[in-house]
């Protein structure tokens, strides 16, 4: 009995075993067409989802690319109306350049200290027994030349000076927008807190406010005692911050940064350019070093050029060719950054 269980036992696995293959092999064709169309579906599903994500990346950057190009014509519309406001500013009239001085002059003190000046070179050039000529021509560069020089020297010093310390004052400005308070009481910070001379440029910011100018028309006003590049970036990033709003603490750091790293350039410049600078320094001087040697030496050979109408030719001649090559030269060892 046991034996014959075992049997129908085993009849009954083999015809199992036979039916199940017997099925499969009629239906391994459609099961093996059934997964190449799932595998078929799965990547034509992946393939369309790659491609929404494509086209999404493509449009943000199509976005991106559109706002970066709108704000590009906006900073050049902008920096074409600061430029014609310049322009109408009158930045390069001595009245403006007095004010760029931060000094207390006025046009009147300028030219009667001109004036004064050049009656007084030219009284002592007399009295030395210089020729009436040589006299005349001293006042007049003693009067013209000297005081506009000293101008000159006096804005680039100041200038100097605001450069220093500006990207400071604008770090204290992003502390303090990141603090909660607005832009008018930072730069009212800065007026009353900062150093000089972006204390000075601040306050006045400040008191246009207070005349009914709003905060970027104020930064604007700001060229015309401080005419710089980097103001000029200021005044924009304030003018683009009201019209198209922003992160402004954002900008302004991003400012002080670059403004930072143009400090180091120019350092790093003028530190390479200094050997070349050196140098042409010493070859200007080596004629008039020369000279001088050689009058103190033989002043009968160099009596020539002073005395004989042919030296003065050569003079001339040698002047302009001096002139020249510093010309050259200073164009050579000086970057503009």
């Amino acid at each position: 009995m046991f034996g014959l269980d075992i049997n129908i036992v085993a009849i009954i696995a083999l015809a199992a075993v036979s039916a199940g293959a017997i099925c499969y092999g009629f239906l391994f064709t459609r099961i093996e067409v059934e997964k190449k169309s799932d595998v078929r579906l799965g990547r034509i599903k992946t393939a369309e989802n790659d491609r929404e994500r494509v086209k999404a990346a493509r449009d943000r950057v199509q976005e991106l690319s559109k706002r970066r190009k709108s704000m590009q014509d906006s900073l050049k519309e902008l920096e074409k109306k600061q430029e014609e406001k310049n322009r109408k500013m009158g930045d390069g009239s001595l009245k403006s350049r007095l004010g760029q001085t931060g000094m207390a002059l006025t046009l009147a003190k300028f030219y009667i200290g001109s004036g004064t000046l050049g009656f007084f070179v030219f009284f002592v050039a007399l009295i030395a027994g210089i020729p009436m000529l040589a006299a005349t021509g001293a006042a007049f560069v003693a009067g013209l030349g000297l005081p506009r020089w000293i101008v000159g020297f006096l804005i680039k010093r100041r200038q100097k000076r605001f450069l220093a310390e500006f990207p400071n004052a604008l770090d204290v400005i992003v502390r303090s927008i990141k603090s909660g308070l607005p832009l008018n009481d930072a730069m009212r910070l800065i007026a009353s807190d900062g150093q000089e001379p972006v204390k000075t440029e601040f306050r006045r910011v400040i008191e246009s406010q207070q005349v009914g100018l709003s905060i970027p028309e104020a930064c604007v006003r700001m060229m015309q005692t401080m005419p710089l590049s980097e103001v000029n970036f200021f005044s924009i990033v304030i003018t683009i911050q009201n019209q198209a709003g922003g992160n402004l603490s954002e900008a302004l750091g991003n400012l002080s940064k670059v403004l930072r790293d143009r400090k180091k350039m120019k350092a790093k410049v003028n530190a390479l350019s200094m050997e070349a600078k050196a140098s042409a320094v010493i070859i200007g001087a080596l004629p008039f070093i020369v000279s001088l040697l050689v009058y103190l030496t033989s002043p009968q050979y160099m009596a020539v050029l002073f005395t004989d109408s042919r030296g003065h030719f050569i003079l001339v001649a040698s002047g302009i060719w001096m002139s020249i090559g510093i010309v050259v030269m200073r164009n050579m060892i000086n970057f503009d950054i």
